[in-house]
Order: structure tokens, then sequence, then C-alpha cells
């Protein structure tokens, strides 16, 4: 049964709730001026996304004031336009980069952090170094998480984190990338995680925290996620499908303790 005491609120309020288009509103068969107008800005604001230049000097600075140090490598990918038509190449280390990533190895880790441009280098200027920065607190905590490297990858897809990390030894590596822009959210910044990494790691052996941006998920809320995953995942030894996301409901394992029989 209704309550006839609550007025219903009227379809414009909805936009209140989200960042989505709707209640446009109608001029004859199209929409009006100014939801056209918002519509081309935003169309506009997610291609600037895709092809921003990724300032690594900043980024590694900006690292390396939270007391990180920092190694930068590349893809395949030659340049921008290169990397959109061949998405192969950004999951391909170039071959220097794989030499010199070898060399700063000294021995294996618990974790890796990977930080790419992916899809939106403005997503990563916006969101990586904060997420970072409320990130590390939670690894020290209790049994603290050790952080072996932390690499920053030019023309990086999701799967270049996969060779990083199997060439620095690490047990499970954190690849925060920009996401592929939106009309809503052009710097939405994604988190993947993948345990005991290698060349050849399917998504569906990944956990991924997306949506990493001022309207979706704000840095606290993602540091909490990926630092909860990282340590169940770690204590568990997997990730993916295998490992879902109860950060709100428990507490993650002691690294190391075993699963019940």
């Amino acid at each position: 049964m209704s309550d006839k005491s609550v007025p219903a609120r009227p379809l414009i309020d909805l936009r209140s709730f989200t960042p989505a288009r709707v209640a446009l509103g109608r001029s004859g068969a199209s929409v009006p001026t100014r939801p056209l107008l918002d519509f081309t800005l935003d169309h506009a604001r997610a291609r600037d996304a895709v092809h921003a230049v990724f300032e690594t000097p900043r980024l590694v600075a900006d690292l390396g004031a939270l007391g990180l140090a920092v190694s930068e490598v590349r893809s395949r990918a030659v340049d921008r336009r290169d990397y959109l038509r061949r998405p192969d190449l950004g999951r391909q280390l170039d071959p220097d980069s794989a030499k010199a990533l070898a060399r700063d190895a000294a021995g294996p880790c618990q974790l890796a952090l990977v930080i790419g441009d992916g899809l939106s280098a403005a997503a990563v200027h916006a969101h990586a170094v904060a997420l970072v920065s409320r990130l590390l607190p939670l690894l020290a905590e209790g049994d603290a998480v050790a952080l072996g490297h932390v690499v920053v990858a030019s023309g990086a897809r999701v799967a270049l984190g996969d060779e990083i990390g199997a060439i620095l030894g690490a047990r499970m590596v954190v690849m925060l990338i920009g996401e592929r822009p939106g009309l809503s959210a052009p710097d939405s910044l994604g988190a993947y995680l993948t345990f005991a990494p290698k060349p050849g790691r399917t998504d569906a052996e990944r956990n991924c925290v997306s949506n990493i941006h001022k309207a979706g998920l704000s840095h606290d809320e993602a540091a909490f996620k990926i630092g909860w995953l990282i340590r169940e995942g770690l204590a568990r030894e997997v990730s993916g499908v295998a490992l879902k996301d109860e950060s709100a409901d428990r507490v993650p394992r002691r690294i190391g303790t075993a699963l019940p029989e």
C-alpha cells in the first residue's frame, strides 16, 4: 500500500543523485541546446584524457616525496597511436626496460606496485599519488606487508603488470591504471591485483577496484578495499574469482596463515 503522504519526486530530481544523463528534456525531436553542449564538452574531455601526456617526472617526484624509490619502464608501444592501435604491445615490456628492471630486482618481494597511464593519464595524475599515500599506512599496520618495488610504466595495459611482477619476483602485483574515459568520468582510476603474476594471466585471475574518482569511490574507500584484498590474497595465495571482496564484513587473515580444511 503506497504512502500518499509522501509526494512523488519529479523526474528531474534524479539528476541530483547521478552524473548519468537522465531527465534531459526535449526540444522538438531532439534534446535541448544545453544538454547537447554538455554532451559535446564531456566527449571532448574524454578524448583529451585518452591523448593526455603522461607526466612521469612529476609522478616520480610526487612518489619520491612519499619516501618511495621508483623505477621507470615503458611498453613496446612506441607512441600513443601505436598504443591505441596495438593493445598487445601495451602488454609487453620494451626489451631495454625489461633488462633494466631485472638489474634493479634485489630478490623476491611480497608486493610490487605498478602505476601505468592506461587510457587516461589524467586519472593517474588526479588520483594515484593520493591513493598511494592512503594505502601505505594500511600496509604498515599490524602484520605489515612489505612493498618491495614501485614502478611507473608508460604505454601500459593492465597485463603489463604481470611481466613486471614476474621479473621482480613479486608474490602479488597491484597495477594502478587510468581506465577508459566515460562521458561522466574522464579521470577514473582502476586498481588491478594479481597473485603470483606472470605473463599469460587472465582477467579472471585478477581482482579489480574501479571507478576511483571524485564522483565514485573515494581515495580512502579505495585504499581500504585494496589493502584488504592485498592481505587476504597473500594469506590465501589467490586472486581473481577465487577471492571475493568481503572487506565490508570481515577482517583479513594474517598473512601466511593456512586456510581451514
